[in-house]
């Protein structure tokens, strides 16, 4: 009976080797599923760490800071305030921004910034520097929102958008050039901010990444500096900052910020990244020069330090007024971008320089500016 019923279950016997083959390929299916799994669950948790490992730090120095940090808005707040992230405003390596409301119906731009950030450095230096600040040329963080891997900064509202869209003279779009009152307004506003983060508050703030960029315009076209996660901070008593490695935007950073040879790396750094912007909001890099001469090698600022009369003329259209603001601006520049960064002068000084009288402005020594 029992035989019978084998047969039935079992019509055909099988071989001892079918029977090893069988059981290896079928081990082989198991061992290879699971290692499936635990690679996609290592690389979930590795993605995970990657992610969050920053987030104890960033919390440690909120809980040490809390008196000083704006409001603290929960990422189901910024999803409201920003109608899901309806619309952008622009976007760049820092992740993108949106526009939002406040309950109160303050218009505001909500930062977004990038998932794995490392340890948080950005979002603490946004915080912490920020935090510490309260001037007229400086944009006012109103709210941050830390969320897992979310870190969201709430700024007020600059209608005018960045600088950026103004740096150049020549651009094809009436509406986005600037008169020259207006943007000597502008390079005077900037410096009041800088010469504000460097000696008017408590604890000194070098910003490392002042570009046009980074610099925000409100509905009077009012200059504000923003976006401080390259921001260092130092004690009133510090003169020199040491850095990791070179920070800042290609074009505008100070020559110690790349080799120590130059001297050391100070508050001077950022004078040099205005001189640069400054050079920059003039027109400066759109000068006509036949790509066959001479002086289309020369590095910009040598060639406008040998033809600064006829530059500032041809710029000003023969308007006496604009051709001293033009000259104001551009020597400024000039003496802010010198190599040594001792020979720099301090915002406090640019600030009176651009203020003051230009009889008395004269050019720096002829150095070599190019490096």
């Amino acid at each position: 009976m029992d035989k019978t019923r084998y047969s039935i279950l079992m019509p055909f016997s099988v071989p001892n080797f079918l029977h090893a083959n069988i059981i290896a390929g079928t081990s082989s299916v198991l061992l290879l599923c699971l290692l499936s799994f635990a690679c996609l669950f290592g690389l979930k948790k590795s993605r995970y760490r990657r992610i969050s490992k920053g987030t104890p730090r960033i919390e440690s120095f909120l809980q040490r800071n809390g008196t000083l940090h704006p409001k603290r808005y929960t990422y189901t707040e910024v999803k409201r305030m920003t109608k899901s992230f309806a619309e952008k405003l622009g976007h760049g390596g820092f992740g993108a921004v949106y526009r939002g409301n406040l309950s109160d119906g303050r218009q505001v731009a909500v930062k977004m910034l990038k998932d794995s950030k490392g340890d948080g450095e950005e979002f603490i230096n946004e915080v912490a520097s920020i935090s510490r600040t309260s001037h007229v040329n400086v944009v006012t963080l109103l709210g941050f929102c830390l969320h897992g891997s979310k870190r969201v900064l709430i700024y007020e509202y600059m209608p005018n958008g960045s600088l950026e869209r103004y740096a150049f003279r020549n651009n094809s779009e009436g509406e986005h050039s600037l008169t020259w009152e207006k943007l000597f307004d502008v390079v005077v506003g900037i410096a009041r901010g800088l010469e504000y983060l460097h000696r008017g508050c408590n604890t000194r703030i070098v910003h490392f990444d002042i570009k046009p960029h980074n610099i925000l315009l409100d509905q009077e076209f009012c200059p504000k500096i923003s976006d401080f996660g390259m921001a260092k901070l130092c004690s009133n008593k510090e003169s020199i900052i040491s850095i990791a490695g070179a920070r800042g935007t290609i074009g505008y950073i100070a020559p110690e910020v790349y080799s120590k040879q130059f001297g050391a790396i100070s508050s001077k750094s950022d004078v040099y990244s205005y001189g640069m912007m400054i050079l920059e909001m003039v027109g400066a890099r759109e000068r006509n020069i036949d790509a066959n001469s001479e002086s289309s090698s020369h590095y910009f600022p040598q060639w406008i330090y040998e033809h600064l009369d006829e530059y500032c003329i041809n710029s000003s259209e023969i308007d006496g007024e604009t051709t001293e603001l033009v000259r104001k601006m551009v020597v400024v520049a000039l003496w802010c971008i010198q190599v040594v960064p001792t020979n720099r002068p301090t915002m406090t000084r640019v600030v009176e320089m651009l203020e003051g009288s230009t009889s008395g402005l004269e050019l720096p020594p002829k150095v070599l500016l190019s490096w």
